[in-house]
């Protein structure tokens, strides 16, 4: 008598332990990638590197990032994204600490390109780990779990390494952080497969539940008919550009946000380990609620208008509140502002990447792929901007209008989006 590999257990609830490993994964990601911006003044001393010549190191990370983020989601498609994502924080976890090897400005752009190169397409390939695991009615909900441990993970990480780099020279905190995302690789591998139907631990009744709920089935497409739409379809380029503008915001966050807090508005050490990690702390709360809200809204009223409404809604209001930061009298004000405005942002994420998967159906990955590089040329250009502005005109607030600016942009794109019309054929 054969024995089926799948339990029959009816109380099976694997989908959630996936959900639980790239939320992990998410949170480590953050951590290595948010670390650098708080170490930034310590090794710009050490390293006797200028503020423009840091903006480089920081767009370095993203200009990889953006070049292998879609050949590598297209990968993860082919070959399955147990083996892809395994790569992926393996290599990213060689570089943190080699980050802290660097000697010169040469060679911590260099690292930190590699960096950026083996980290890109980790987003995606979640995305289609959840487009093969996720039923359809979760996935929104899914998401915002997802980029809420990511941006726990980034609030948390200022305040940790502050804390690290009192025992610990700025090197060493590089290899302490970057030790664990091996860990989590070797229990990533070891346990996860790349569909439901084949992991042993799933019940039938679950197995059956997530295909038959999860759409988009069948084997991806190829060839340059999916290549020439994802530069043609109207809701994927206005996707293009909502994502564009959430990304350059995030990497001001992440890069010179503790320099503006410092040295435009004056804040200690203490106030600056706080208020640096509260726009990330705040979009906590605001990833979770944006997706759980979008998935309501969009099970009430119909998947446009539940996407559509959280996607515009959100970007209005961050643009408001960024507007507002630049001018308000009070520093503490300003920053609460400017986390305000962050976590709207933030909102919109179940609903941005809960999209890319309803409109890149078979090609999920490689759509939430195209989508968040759009996201990094925003952050290739975001640090890089912010230093020439305040380096050529003296004035911190600049910044923040481009990025009021690109939020508005951001509210406007997501009139065009419409996830009922897909990239191709399904």
């Amino acid at each position: 008598m054969t024995t089926n590999p799948i339990t029959t257990k009816r109380t099976s609830r694997v989908r959630y332990r996936v959900v639980a490993f790239l939320v992990a994964m998410a949170a480590v990601t953050y951590l290595d990638r948010v670390a650098i911006a708080t170490l930034a003044p310590q090794i710009m001393r050490d390293l006797e590197l200028s503020q423009i010549q840091m903006s480089f190191v920081f767009s370095s990370f993203t200009l990889a990032y953006a070049l292998f983020e879609v050949p590598t989601a297209w990968w993860g498609e082919r070959i399955g994204t147990r083996k892809v994502l395994t790569r992926i924080v393996g290599w990213w976890s060689t570089f943190t600490i080699a980050t802290g090897s660097a000697f010169n400005h040469a060679s911590l752009l260099g690292i930190r390109f590699l960096f950026g190169a083996g980290e890109a397409g980790a987003w995606p390939n979640a995305a289609r780990t959840f487009s093969r695991w996720i039923p359809a009615q979760e996935r929104g909900t899914v998401q915002g779990i997802f980029f809420a441990g990511a941006h726990l993970a980034g609030g948390l990480t200022p305040a940790l390494v502050v804390w690290m780099a009192q025992y610990l020279h700025w090197r060493a905190v590089f290899a302490v952080l970057g030790s664990i995302g091996f860990i989590w690789a070797a229990a990533w591998y070891r346990w996860q497969r790349d569909e439901p139907t084949d992991h042993p631990q799933v019940s039938v009744e679950e197995a059956e539940f997530i295909v038959t709920n999860r759409g988009g089935g069948g084997a991806p497409h190829s060839g340059g008919r999916l290549w020439g739409r994802l530069f043609t379809h109207p809701g994927v380029l206005a996707l293009y550009a909502a994502y564009f503008a959430n990304t350059y915001g995030f990497y001001f966050l992440i890069t010179w946000l503790p320099a503006y807090l410092e040295q435009r508005r004056g804040f200690s050490a203490g106030e600056l380990s706080l208020f640096a990690g509260l726009p990330l702390i705040l979009s906590v709360a605001a990833d979770l609620t944006g997706g759980v809200t979008t998935d309501w809204m969009a099970r009430r009223f119909g998947v446009r208008a539940g996407r559509v409404a959280v996607g515009c809604g959100a970007y209005a209001a961050a643009s408001v509140a960024m507007f507002a930061a630049t001018s308000a009298a009070s520093a503490r004000t300003s920053a609460v502002l400017i986390a305000a405005a962050a976590a709207a942002s933030m909102f919109t994420l179940g609903a941005s990447w809960a999209t890319a998967i309803e409109i890149g159906g078979r090609n999920s990955g490689v759509v939430s792929a195209a989508m968040n590089t759009s996201g990094q040329i925003g952050g290739i250009l975001s640090p890089i901007v912010l230093a020439f502005l305040v380096d050529r005109f003296a004035d911190w607030s600049l910044p923040l209008i481009v990025m009021g600016g690109l939020y508005a942009v951001a509210a406007l794109a997501w009139l065009v989006i419409d996830p009922r019309k897909p990239l191709l054929d399904r």
